[in-house]
């Protein structure tokens, strides 16, 4: 165990550094310019190249990096091209609303899918088991800026049940969950109903039926519980969708997490925000797969770390 975890964490070390440095080359090479950004349209030639030496950035890429790749280290990602404010100050003043929608997400995606993937493995074969795969496609499918606005248009703007955008009860949180819910749930529709068909075709559970027991007996205690482990192991690897879909989610919401702030940095070309970003994005996909793989032997037995 110790020596997997080892092996692990020096993997995770070593994807990591490749992230950040594919990232940092990608916005080096990248035409915007943001020293001109910052210095504004009115800025004379000289202020730009003043700018541009004040923050290192005349200099050669591999020593920028090295020099990046120094102070992250040591715990500093910098500071802000246009807000002044160090990295990390604002990504932890935006990390608890993302922890909150992801949370949030998380449930909903859950009884969704769980639900149609329970519901489609009992009625195999029937209607409802084709409807259900095929919602379970389009879901998958579907962009999340087309549910997003349409869940705002429908539910804050038709109806007014729920608040435009926003952040602070539990209103507002309601329709960006459900939304990535939505996106989410899918996935585990088909993992559930795969999974769930394999279960009940199991001899244990010919043996519940010789005895009598009633069908939501066998479903709830005896077929679900062992159905739901492959499950279980995906939500750590699914905290990777979140990260992506989360970027499109807030802004569309309003909701101020980091996917709002690295939106913001992208359309301002702040270089630091967008690596913070990205980094704690890239380490959130990395711990999560492996929570995922750590806990898996714990769900089931059969299941060796080597």
């Amino acid at each position: 165990m110790a020596a997997y975890l080892i092996r692990r964490l020096v993997q995770s070390a070593l994807i990591l550094l490749g992230v950040s440095f594919i990232t940092f080359f990608l916005l080096f090479v990248l035409p915007a310019d943001p020293v001109r950004q910052i210095a504004g349209r009115s800025a004379t030639a000289e202020t730009v190249e003043n700018i541009r030496e004040q923050l290192g950035l005349d200099r050669p890429f591999i020593v920028q990096y090295a020099r990046y790749l120094g102070a992250l280290v040591q715990g500093d990602m910098g500071r802000s091209y246009l807000q002044k404010t160090q990295v990390a100050e604002l990504i932890l003043s935006r990390l608890p609303a993302t922890l909150l929608l992801m949370l949030g997400a998380i449930v909903c995606e859950l009884v969704l899918g769980l639900t149609m993937g329970i519901i489609a493995a009992l009625w195999r074969g029937r209607a409802i088991d084709q409807t259900l795969m095929i919602t379970s496609f389009v879901t998958v499918s579907a962009p999340q800026f087309v549910v997003s606005l349409l869940l705002l248009y429908i539910f804050a703007v038709k109806l007014g049940w729920f608040p435009i955008g926003g952040y602070g009860t539990f209103a507002h949180l309601v329709l960006p969950a459900v939304t990535l819910g939505i996106l989410g749930s899918g996935w585990y529709s088909r993992m559930m109903r795969s999974s769930m068909i394999d279960v009940l075709r199991a001899d244990y559970i010919r043996t519940a039926r010789a005895k009598g027991l009633t069908r939501a007996r066998i479903v709830l205690r005896h077929a679900l519980p062992n159905a739901v482990l492959p499950v279980i192991a995906m939500i750590g690897i699914d905290i990777g969708v979140f990260m992506g879909g989360i970027v499109v989610v807030e802004s569309v919401f309003g909701w101020p997490g980091i996917g709002q702030l690295a939106w913001q940095a992208i359309q301002r070309v702040d270089i630091p925000i967008i690596m913070g970003v990205t980094l704690v994005s890239a380490c959130a996909i990395v711990l999560g797969n492996l929570l995922a793989d750590l806990i898996a032997p714990f769900i089931d037995p059969r299941i060796k770390l080597r």
